[in-house]
Formats: C-alpha cells, sequence, structure tokens
C-alpha cells in the first residue's frame, strides 16, 4: 500500500507584520519590521529592562465577535483568526467530521489569563475569578476551541514542546494524515506571551535583546553584533490534506508536505547542544522520510533567533548535514522581521516556507549589519530567486528543553 501524499491547501496568519497570511507574507518580502517600543503602563511601573516586543499587528479580539473573544485568552484568539482564514483559503473543504482533525501548538499557553486571575483572586478574592479562568488558560485551549468551531472529531491534539511546538504539531499532523486516521487535517500553533512576567524572565536570562533605543532593529539573526531575541506574538495555521481528498474537490495546492524529524538533545534545559547532533538529526530524519538527499534541499528557513549562541549552533548542525554546500542554499531568517513567536513559530514560519516554494523566492533577512563569520549562511536583505524546477524546503525551529523539529516541504 502505497504512503499518500500530503498537501498544503490553505494558509492563515496573524502576526506582528501583517493581520493576515498574505498581509504578513507582503510585508516579510517589503524587509518590514513588527517590533515597536511597548506603550503600556507596566512597562515602566516594573521598570523591565526590556522596553519593546513584536506584538500581533491586529488584536484578535477586534477580528472576533465580542462574545466568542471574550470566553478565549488572546492566545486562543489568535488561533481562531489564523485558522478561519486557513479554513477559508482552503475553500472551506467539506469533510465528514470524523475526517477532521485539529493539531493545534503553544509553547506557554494561556499566560493573560492565568496571571489576570492571580491578580483577581489577591485583590478581590475567590469569589471573582471566573468560572471560564481554567478553560481559557489551559495549553489544550487553542486545540479544543479549534475543534468545537469546525466541528472536528478525528482528534485535537495539543503539543507544548517551547519554541518547537508548532513544528512538531505540523509533522504529527502529517504522520496522522499519512497513516489514515483523517482526511483534513488544520495544523499549527499560537502565542501571546507578551506579559510583564515573561518579559522579566527572559531578561533574567539574559536572552532578550535589551536595544530599547532601536527595537525596529533588535531582532539581527546572524549579524555579529546580534544580542538577543525579540519576543513575538501571534499564530500561524495551515490546512493539511491528503493529496487525492484535494485532487477530488479541486482545491488549489501551495506545496506537498513531505518530510518531518524530531528529536531531543539531552543536553541542557536552556541551552542547545553546541555540536548540533539533535538537531542534525532531525534534519537527515526529515530527509529520509522525504526520500530526499540533502543535495536535494534548495532553501532553509532558519530558526536564527538572533542569540549570540543558538545562531552559531544551528549553522554548525546543519554544516554536519549539507557541508560546505550550507553556504551555496538561499537561506531566510525571518524572525529578523517578526520576532520569535515562541509555540507559534514553527507554524509562522511553515507559512513562509510554503509561500517561498509556491512563489518560487526565499524571503529577505534584514537588519544584519554584518554577518557573522561564524554564520556564514547565503542571506540577503534582498529577496533570493529560487528559479525553476522541483523545489525543496526544510523549514527550523528548536527549544527549551532540547526540542529539534524540522519540516520539509517540496514544491508542485
Amino acid at each position: 500500500m502505497s504512503t499518500p501524499r500530503i498537501v498544503v491547501t490553505g494558509v492563515g496568519a496573524t502576526s506582528p507584520i501583517g493581520g493576515t497570511a498574505p498581509e504578513s507574507w507582503s510585508a516579510l518580502l517589503g524587509g518590514a519590521s513588527g517590533t515597536h517600543t511597548l506603550e503600556y503602563d507596566w512597562v515602566e511601573k516594573y521598570q523591565l529592562p526590556v522596553t519593546f516586543a513584536a506584538e500581533a499587528k491586529v488584536r484578535p479580539d477586534t477580528v472576533l465577535e465580542r462574545p466568542i473573544a471574550k470566553r478565549l485568552d488572546p492566545a486562543s484568539q489568535l488561533a481562531l483568526v489564523a485558522a478561519m482564514e486557513a479554513w477559508a483559503d482552503a475553500g472551506s473543504p467539506e469533510v465528514e467530521p470524523e475526517r477532521l482533525g485539529v493539531d493545534f501548538a503553544t509553547g506557554i499557553g494561556g499566560v493573560w489569563t492565568l496571571l489576570d486571575a492571580w491578580d483577581t483572586l489577591k485583590e478581590k478574592g475567590p469569589r471573582r475569578v471566573m468560572p471560564m479562568t481554567v478553560p481559557m488558560l489551559m495549553p489544550n485551549a487553542a486545540a479544543g476551541n479549534l475543534s468545537l468551531h469546525f466541528g472536528a472529531r478525528a482528534y485535537a491534539r495539543t503539543v507544548a514542546s517551547a519554541c518547537a511546538s508548532s513544528t512538531e504539531s505540523i509533522i504529527n499532523a502529517l504522520e496522522h494524515l499519512r497513516a489514515g486516521y483523517a482526511d483534513v487535517v488544520i495544523a499549527g500553533g499560537t502565542e501571546s506571551a507578551i506579559h510583564p512576567i515573561t518579559l522579566a524572565a527572559f531578561s533574567s536570562m539574559q536572552a532578550l535583546s535589551r536595544r530599547n533605543d532601536s527595537p525596529e532593529t533588535a531582532s539581527r539573526p546572524a549579524s555579529i553584533d546580534r544580542d538577543g531575541f525579540v519576543m513575538g506574538e501571534g499564530s500561524g495555521a495551515l490546512i493539511l490534506e491528503t493529496e487525492e481528498h484535494a485532487r477530488a474537490r479541486g482545491a488549489r495546492i501551495y506545496a506537498s508536505v513531505v518530510g518531518g524529524g524530531v528529536t531531543a538533545d539531552s543536553y541542557h534545559i536552556t541551552a542547545n547542544d553546541p555540536e548540533g547532533h539533535g538537531a542534525a538529526r532531525a534534519v537527515r530524519m526529515a530527509l529520509e522520510m522525504a526520500d530526499a538527499s540533502p543535495d536535494d534541499v534548495t532553501h532553509v528557513n532558519a530558526h536564527a533567533t538572533s542569540t549570540p549562541v543558538g545562531d552559531p549552533n544551528e549553522y554548525q548542525a546543519l554544516l554536519t548535514v549539507f557541508g560546505d554546500r550550507v553556504r551555496e542554499i538561499p537561506t531566510s531568517a525571518t524572525k529578523a522581521s517578526t520576532g520569535h513567536l515562541l509555540g507559534g513559530t514553527g507554524a509562522l514560519e511553515a507559512i513562509f516556507t510554503v509561500l517561498a516554494l509556491h512563489e518560487r523566492v526565499a524571503p529577505p533577512t534584514i537588519n544584519i549589519t554584518e554577518q557573522d563569520p561564524e554564520v556564514p549562511f547565503l542571506l540577503s536583505g534582498q529577496s533570493q530567486p529560487l528559479g525553476p524546477g522541483d523545489q525543496l524546503a526544510i523549514s527550523n525551529s528548536f527549544g527549551f528543553g532540547g526540542h529539534n523539529a524540522v519540516a520539509a516541504f517540496a514544491s508542485v
């Protein structure tokens, strides 16, 4: 029995550079930055050392109907906005509920709901804590609410593997579809964690950029003067389905999802393996599932968070797989524009990878003042053409806890 081919038929995104996937893609190609100074009283109140972030450009509660938005944490609001767009983009597939699945990730979950409820408890007592608090804060809230909204009964699953979360969800969806347990899956991830406690905590770890005087240029992957990542917010959703199901309904196909690899470093709770063994294995696993070799890869969407240690570690991992050819593969480090969406970042970057294949162009990487010789990816401040012929791309995501996830996509 042959393995079914899995394709992408719809994309949706709400990101720091656009309220929809097309808006985000256009802004990315135009070299936009979604990072700005935060205009909240709590920034000064808590004397936060980092005063900027990359918030979602369009607030989700301005898109959703008010009664719906009130029952959802911002992370779930963003997920629903992105998934609704992706579903419409795919042509609202007609599929039996038992053949429709949801695989939607988050790195942190409903942090705003949790901490707002804690404030309410301290200030007003337990009777004023909302009954919906737990259903709003739980990490699987986005997946559960998407299942309810779209009537998905095949399964509804949540991955929480830090910054690798939503790439893992895409890989899980691929495996679920290949196994024949569903015909269509809504896959992706979401995050809304730009909160005083997370900014303070990441700052305490020395993980965030501190360019308060120039937030738009703070995220600068592979630049020799990079000093940390930028907190981002948003959600990305992809409609994955078997090629047979997609073609039977005459759907437009953006690209194929052809492979995925998931590994663990077992090295350190926050730092990735400096020799990149786990990341390299994840790349090899993705290519093996795709029945491809390293020489077939024509585009890389790098994890590239703009941290002093993480960027060269990723380069070393890919050097292990590709050899010196890694310097010749058109590569994009899109967090320069969007910041780091944590659990939502893999889904957004998967969308950018799919659109890069569909339009045959690698997006630019902004903010590089001088490229670090220890991170000599083929990056450019301008879009790079991918050319004619078959294209194969990988999108990398690595997370705290030693999680490594790599998804492979092919042109159609």
